[in-house]
């Protein structure tokens, strides 16, 4: 993309901004389609150790937490994880709430499982990227399995909108998109009004084709097994929403 663009991803997951306007897309309905899917096809019929990376709020932690599973979560965000550890004791489960960078963390051979959920990998310059799923590689078992959730680069490509507008009680957020194909990223550069207030909340996230993440999965010892393209285990197409990919350390 040509000019600088300074990327604010901090305030883009500021949460008060960011659930007013997801609260119709995270429902408590739509929180239990994905953990539901993430126990039917990671097999989580037995208890085990699962990492929630860029946990936020915890909706998927402490539903895991729920079927009896010992969970951390790791979070950048003070209030998400101040918010998480509160539903974490309303429903009596017991979830490890951790406050850091996933770039940071320094897990070893700790999970069986990993969890990165609704695009919450590929904020940063493709060398962090690669520092997190590496820190990945590191944090799981052998055998263990990684779930990653991204969105569909191809869907993305195939129904591109150079802008898209959400409106709730009058107030609005808007997305400016630029795609750069030769760096596979989208440009975001968010505007938000919200009480006669603007705030510019620009960011951009890197969008992979699925034989790339395969690629750099498997340097890094994590054999994809499966591309789904939603929660409802539908099998990846170019009209898929979603590109989720299991992986297993060899």
């Amino acid at each position: 993309m040509e000019g600088r663009f300074e990327s604010n991803w901090e305030a883009v997951f500021e949460p008060e901004d960011y659930l007013y306007f997801y609260e119709d897309m995270l429902t408590d309905e739509q929180t239990q389609i994905e953990v539901d899917f993430i126990r039917r096809e990671l097999d989580l019929k037995d208890p085990k150790k699962i990492l929630d990376m860029a946990c936020g709020y915890g909706r998927h932690a402490n539903r895991l937490a729920l079927y009896g599973h010992e969970v951390v979560g790791v979070d950048i965000s003070e209030k998400f994880l101040e918010m998480a550890m509160k539903e974490a004791e309303k429903l009596n489960v017991n979830v490890r709430y951790v406050l850091k960078d996933i770039r940071e963390i320094d897990f070893e051979e700790e999970f069986d499982v990993v969890i990165s959920m609704f695009t919450s990998f590929g904020y940063y310059e493709d060398e962090d990227n690669l520092k997190i799923l590496k820190n990945v590689a590191k944090a799981l078992k052998r055998g263990g399995k990684f779930l990653l959730d991204l969105s569909n680069r191809d869907f993305i490509l195939r129904n591109f909108l150079p802008y898209v507008v959400i409106e709730r009680e009058g107030n609005y957020m808007i997305d400016f998109n630029i795609v750069d194909i030769t760096e596979g990223r989208i440009y975001n550069k968010r505007v938000v009004i919200r009480d006669g207030v603007k705030k510019e909340k620009p960011f951009f996230i890197r969008l992979y084709a699925p034989t790339e993440i395969k690629f750099i999965l498997e340097s890094l010892g994590l054999k994809v097994i499966k591309f789904f393209g939603g929660y409802d285990s539908s099998p990846l197409s170019i009209y898929s929403r979603r590109m989720i990919i299991i992986s297993e350390k060899v």
